[in-house]
C-alpha cells in the first residue's frame, strides 16, 4: 500500500501528529476507512468493548490498548508491580524494588497509619489514581492531616488515592529537584516489544529545601510543566528541561562513568519489569500500540524511582527544542507501526521480525529475540557438556 492510500484519524488537533501524517503523504478520513486512528483512551475503550459491533480489520492500527490502564492508573500500577515483585521472589529472581513504600487509601489506610507511626517524621505524598498534570497532589507530614481529610474529601468523592512515602533525598541540580520523562514504545505485550525513545529532565523553579514550612510550595516539589509555568521565574526559552543526553554528560562528569552507566542500566531495568508486571493482564491485541510517558525520579544515591505512566504524555511542545523532539518522537513511532511494507494483509506491529532500532528509538526488549538467544545458549551449553563427558570418557 503507497503512503498516498494510507488513511489517518485522529480525535484531537496535535500539531506534531498532524503534520507528521501530512509529511508522510497520508490522507485524511473522518470515516471508519482509516488504516491509523490517533484516538483518546474513551474511544478505544469503547471500540474494544464486547458490545461493540466494531471490528477491526487487519491494515488498522490505534494508538492504545484497550486496558492500558493496568498500567498509567496509579492504584493499578502499584497493584500489579507489588505483584510481580512477589511472584518473582517465590522464584528465587531479584528484583529491586522501584516504588517507594505506597498503600492505597482508603482500603490500605490501618496499614499506612501503622507505616506512619513507625517513621513520625517522614513526609508523605498524596496523589489521586486518575488524575494527571499535578492535579490533586499534595503532601503531608502529620497524620491529623490525613485524618482531616480522609472524613471529607473521601466522604465527599470517593475516589482512590496513592500515598507513598516521599523521596526526602532526591538528586539535585543547581540545587533544584527534576524527575525523568522517558518515551517508550510497546508494540506488544505477548511477546513483549519494547523501544527505548528520547526524553528530558523537568526541573523545579524554586531550589529544593526539606524544611516543613516549604512543605506546601508546589514550586519546589512538583516538576509537572503545568504547575511550573505558572511560577515567575519560569523561562519560556528553555521550559526549565534538559535532554536526557545533557543529563548523562553532567551525571559522567560528577559521579563517574561507572556510576552513570549502572544508572541508565537500572533505568532500563526498571522500565522492562513494569511492563512485565503488567503482561499477563494486559489485553495484547495485535492492533495496539502505545508511546508511554515514564514518569521516574532520581535520588542522591543515583536509584531511580518510578513516580507513574501515562497513557496521553503530552504532546504540547513549550519550547523549540520541545516540538523538535516531539515531532521527531512521532515520526518514529509512526515509522515503526505503519512500516513501509504496510498494506491490506499487514497483521499488526507485535507480527513483524525482530524488533529493529528506527531513528531515536533503540530496542529496549525483545522478548521472543530473547527467548531464542537463551535457547541457542542453553543448547550451546548442552551441546558443551555432552563433548566434555565424551572427552573424559574416551580418556
Amino acid at each position: 500500500m503507497s503512503s498516498q492510500r494510507i488513511k489517518w484519524k485522529i480525535e484531537y488537533e496535535k500539531s506534531v501528529i498532524c503534520q507528521n501524517f501530512d509529511r508522510k503523504g497520508y490522507v485524511r478520513t473522518e470515516g471508519d476507512d482509516w488504516n491509523i486512528f490517533w484516538a483518546t483512551v474513551g474511544t478505544v475503550k469503547q471500540i474494544f468493548n464486547p458490545d461493540s459491533s466494531q471490528r477491526l480489520m487487519d491494515n488498522q492500527v490505534i494508538n492504545h490498548f484497550p486496558n492500558h490502564y493496568e498500567l498509567t492508573r496509579k492504584d493499578n500500577l502499584v497493584k500489579n508491580i507489588k505483584r510481580y515483585i512477589k511472584e518473582q521472589q517465590k522464584e528465587g529472581k531479584q528484583v529491586d524494588d522501584f516504588l517507594p513504600v505506597t498503600y492505597l487509601l482508603p482500603s490500605d489506610y490501618s496499614l499506612f497509619v501503622e507505616e506512619f507511626r513507625r517513621y513520625p517524621n517522614a513526609m508523605w505524598i498524596m496523589k489521586p489514581s486518575n488524575a494527571a498534570q499535578g492535579k490533586g497532589i499534595f503532601i503531608i507530614n502529620k497524620l491529623q492531616q490525613i485524618k482531616k481529610w480522609s472524613t471529607g474529601r473521601f466522604a465527599r468523592d470517593q475516589q482512590t488515592y496513592v500515598v507513598s512515602r516521599y523521596i526526602e533525598n532526591p538528586l539535585l541540580i543547581g540545587g533544584k529537584k527534576f524527575d525523568l520523562r522517558i518515551y517508550v514504545l510497546i508494540t506488544s505485550f505477548r511477546p513483549l516489544r519494547m523501544y527505548l525513545g528520547d526524553g528530558f529532565a523537568r526541573f523545579c523553579n524554586v531550589k529544593y529545601s526539606s524544611d516543613v514550612g516549604e512543605i506546601d510550595n508546589p514550586f519546589m516539589h512538583l516538576t509537572n510543566v503545568s504547575i511550573q509555568k505558572h511560577n515567575e521565574d519560569y523561562n519560556y526559552n528553555h521550559g526549565g528541561k534538559w535532554n536526557v543526553q545533557n543529563l548523562r554528560l553532567y551525571l559522567e562528569s560528577t559521579r563517574g562513568l561507572a556510576a552513570t552507566q549502572k544508572l541508565f542500566n537500572d533505568i532500563d531495568d526498571l522500565l522492562v519489569h513494569s511492563a512485565k508486571a503488567v503482561q499477563n493482564v494486559m489485553i495484547n491485541d495485535r492492533h495496539c500500540f502505545e508511546c508511554y510517558g515514564y514518569d521516574l525520579l532520581l535520588d542522591d544515591n543515583l536509584k531511580p524511582w518510578l513516580v507513574e505512566v501515562n497513557a496521553s504524555p503530552s504532546l504540547n511542545a513549550t519550547t523549540q527544542m520541545d516540538k523538535e523532539m516531539k515531532t521527531t518522537l512521532i515520526r518514529d513511532v509512526l515509522d515503526i507501526v505503519v512500516p513501509e511494507e504496510f498494506g491490506s494483509d499487514y497483521r499488526g506491529p507485535n507480527t513483524q521480525g525482530p524488533c529493529r532500532d528506527q531513528g531515536d528509538f533503540v530496542v529496549l526488549y525483545d522478548e521472543a529475540a530473547s527467548n531464542e538467544k537463551a535457547l541457542r545458549e542453553a543448547e550451546l551449553k548442552a551441546g558443551q557438556k555432552e563433548k566434555k563427558k565424551a572427552v573424559r570418557s574416551w580418556k
